[in-house]
Formats: structure tokens, sequence, C-alpha cells
């Protein structure tokens, strides 16, 4: 599933591409959005920008019409120029937005909504959001005051919760939780308020330098070597490379997505 950070640099490429552009043909095998285009013609309204919520982004259109995307597993957008080859097969094309210069396509992006600022405003998954790991007022005592609200969960469910802390994902989960030294599967009423600090801390850290403009592929350990550039993630089996104890991984959550960590680094008893 895109993290957080996929979907801001997404939504900045995007935002850079239409910004103020002029919309000149929108195309869509989605039949809720067609009945509004049919209504409401989306060509000719003007993109007046393109931003990212968590693992949300958002087109607005001038006219008060708002474009709302969550790409879940396998959905993706690309820009072309016009008369440029599509990389995707064009049955997989579910959305396009032609403007003179440049055309945005979104592929297999399964929830498509078109919203007005008011019923956007009334969105119960946006409205169940937590802070926003790459927002510029992201509040990380906030965050962790969120955290501290479910001392049930497990840490590694924690922060996959969209509702405590928006953005996170499966990989930075892992990665965050290495980094702050904390097993992903005790509980958060176990944490430390210095735990707890830690985890938001290496989040907000981790999260905003993966969408640097010199970020290309996502890093969390600072090595040139490719195959080391994560600290956990995929490496079950695998010595760490800070202690040499071999990466653990299972399943967890209702989810069942899979969790690594070090046992040595990370030990769940403390």
């Amino acid at each position: 599933m895109p993290e957080g950070d996929t979907i801001f640099r997404a939504a900045r490429t995007l935002n850079r591409a239409l910004q103020g552009r002029v919309v000149t043909k929108f195309e869509t095998q989605l039949p809720q959005l067609a009945r509004i285009d049919d209504d409401s013609p989306i060509a000719g309204r003007v993109v007046e920008s393109v931003d990212a919520a968590g693992k949300w982004m958002r087109v607005y259109f001038s006219g008060d019409l708002i474009l709302l995307t969550h790409m879940l597993m396998n959905g993706s957008w690309h820009i072309y120029r016009p008369g440029e080859r599509w990389q995707r097969s064009r049955t997989q094309m579910r959305i396009a937005i032609y403007t003179e210069p440049f055309v945005a396509v979104a592929f297999q992006v399964p929830i498509a909504e078109f919203h007005t600022a008011a019923t956007l405003a009334r969105h119960a998954s946006l409205r169940r959001l937590g802070p926003d790991v790459l927002s510029e007022d992201f509040d990380e005592t906030a965050a962790v005051e969120r955290l501290r609200s479910r001392p049930d969960l497990d840490v590694g469910v924690a922060l996959l919760s969209q509702s405590l802390i928006a953005g996170l994902g499966n990989v930075f989960k892992s990665e965050v939780c290495f980094a702050s030294r904390v097993n992903p599967h005790r509980k958060v009423a176990t944490l430390s308020q210095v735990e707890l600090a830690a985890l938001i801390g290496d989040a907000r850290k981790f999260m905003t330098a993966n969408v640097a403009e010199a970020s290309h592929m996502r890093q969390t350990t600072g090595r040139l070597n490719p195959a080391q550039r994560l600290w956990v993630y995929g490496r079950g089996g695998e010595p760490c490379l800070v202690c040499g104890t071999p990466i653990e991984s299972r399943k967890q959550g209702l989810d069942a997505r899979v969790t690594f960590w070090c046992p040595a680094c990370q030990p769940l008893a403390v």
C-alpha cells in the first residue's frame, strides 16, 4: 500500500504539473464520477491546487469541485505529455485529466469521489484523521497524546491507525520502531514518555527525509549500499545492521500486516 510519503510526492508532482491549468478533457471509467461530469463538466475548469492529507489526495477545481482519491493497495497517478505512450494499460485507467501541457492519469485507483468544500468537510474518514506526519503544522506533542489515548493497542498497530497518526504505513511502522528501539508488539500502555516522543520524532524525521527533493528511493539508514537502505523492513532472517542478530517478522493486527524487528535491539520485556 502506498504510504504517506508516496502520496505527498504524487500530490506535489500533480500540483506542479496541473496548478493553474485549464482542463481540456476529462475521462473516467468510474460511473460515480461520470455522472457528475455529465451534469457539471470538468472540462473548462481550472485546476486550482493538488494536496495530500495522510493517504488521501485532493484535486481542487474551480467552481467548488474537489476530486478526492485513495490509492489503497495498487493505485497510482502518472503524469504524461499529450500523445506520450502510457506506461500502463488503458484498461487500468480510472481517471484522466487533460491539460494542454500535461495529462494526469490515475491507474487502478479504487476510491474516487467528487465533493464540494461543504461535503468534504463532513467526510467521515477525513474527519477521523489524526495529525498528518508531513503537515507543516504537525504537533508532535498532540501526536504523542493521540498514541497515549489507545493504551490497549500494540505499538505496531497504533502507528498504522490513521485516526491516531496520519500517513505512516507498514514500511515506516517497522523502521520507526527500530530507530526508537521499541518492540512493535509492546502495548502502548507500557511505553514511557521518552519512548512515545522518540516514536513520533523518528516518524516525523523519516517521513520528512523521504519527501525531500533529492529522495528517489525510500531510505532510513543513510547508508549508500542499496541492500542496506532500510534497518529491518523486508529483511526477515537477515542480520541486524547494528548487532547482527537475525531480524524476525510476523503478521500483526487485524489486517495481518507483516512487522519486522530485531529481538536484541528491541526486546519485548522492559
